[in-house]
């Protein structure tokens, strides 16, 4: 069940990728977030509903889902302003750092047992990642960094939504999610709204900084539209790491890939080079070589 929702939800939430990196050369970041997140509450507001009434928004636990909202915030602000600047593939192939992250913070934060192999297999995942970011290269972008921190940020929040899963369903943990989404975003369009800190001399900043644009009908439809996906991919994506062990569910993020390069090549005739396509392959690779060690090791134990 964890792994079905796992790639269901990236499904869906790479439409929202298409979405964002087309409105990213004329709109801010926090204009889409502020719609999306404006959508999106309603849907996960009747979520909530569903599975056990709006009282269970009511927790002990809020401080602490508020905190994995502030995690969550971060992995997609960065994720979204580097997708600005990058091609689409190359933006999630550096985003897969994240099941990486996923298997260590598993170790150290929940106790779950890997092995020497295992480790291996996510020290070569950071080796194509290095080799996509190639620093010191003419080819590097700063903002690459910014889709390497994302993956980390996104593995503390899924970790924390193991955690949390023990009191709280999938809907509360995304509504707290989306709740603290549309703050900071909002925070954001009182910070940079007016433009005076508009600066377009990199894709990314441009995104972070320009000021508010009233959309057109079709391009608030877009923005729109995220807010159904948001609130179902979130949703999808939390109750996969809640209901699943991290290090078995996390290897299948890799089904992202599919989307990323496919919707690069059509949409902006986006093509990894040979070397990107190593680093990808690498990333690739080693995500599986992680699924299959943990089936392995399972049923030795078993």
């Amino acid at each position: 069940m964890g792994i079905a929702c796992l790639v269901a939800g990236l499904s869906v939430f790479s439409v929202q990728d298409l979405i964002l990196k087309l409105i990213s050369g004329g709109y801010p970041l926090y204009e889409a977030m502020i719609v999306r997140s404006l959508t999106a509450l309603p849907i996960l507001g009747l979520f909530v509903h569903l599975n056990g009434g709006l009282r269970t928004l009511i927790s002990p636990d809020w401080g602490r889902m508020i905190w994995r909202g502030l995690i969550m915030f971060s992995a997609y602000a960065c994720y979204y302003l580097a997708l600005a600047s990058l091609p689409l593939a190359t933006t999630v192939a550096l985003y897969f750092g994240a099941p990486l992250f996923i298997t260590i913070l598993s170790v150290t934060l929940l106790g779950d047992k890997v092995s020497a192999r295992r480790w291996s297999a996510v020290l070569a995942g950071f080796a194509g990642v290095i080799i996509i970011v190639r620093p010191g290269s003419g080819l590097f972008d700063w903002a690459a960094l910014l889709a390497v921190w994302s993956g980390l940020a996104y593995g503390l929040s899924m970790i924390s939504a193991r955690r949390l899963g023990v009191g709280q369903s999938a809907a509360v943990m995304a509504f707290y999610g989306n709740v603290v989404f549309l703050t900071c975003a909002g925070v954001m369009a009182l910070a940079f709204g007016s433009g005076a800190f508009a600066d377009e001399g990199h894709k990314s900043l441009g995104f972070l900084l320009r000021g508010w644009v009233t959309p057109t009908p079709h391009d608030f439809l877009l923005m729109a539209a995220c807010g159904v996906i948001a609130a179902t991919g979130l949703t999808l994506l939390t109750q996969a790491y809640r209901v699943a062990e991290s290090s078995v569910v996390a290897p299948f993020e890799y089904t992202a890939m599919i989307w990323g390069v496919l919707y690069g090549w059509v949409f902006w005739h986006d093509w990894p080079d040979t070397t990107g396509w190593i680093g990808i392959g690498i990333i690739v690779a080693s995500g599986l070589y992680l699924l299959y060690r943990e089936r392995v090791e399972k049923r030795a134990a078993a």
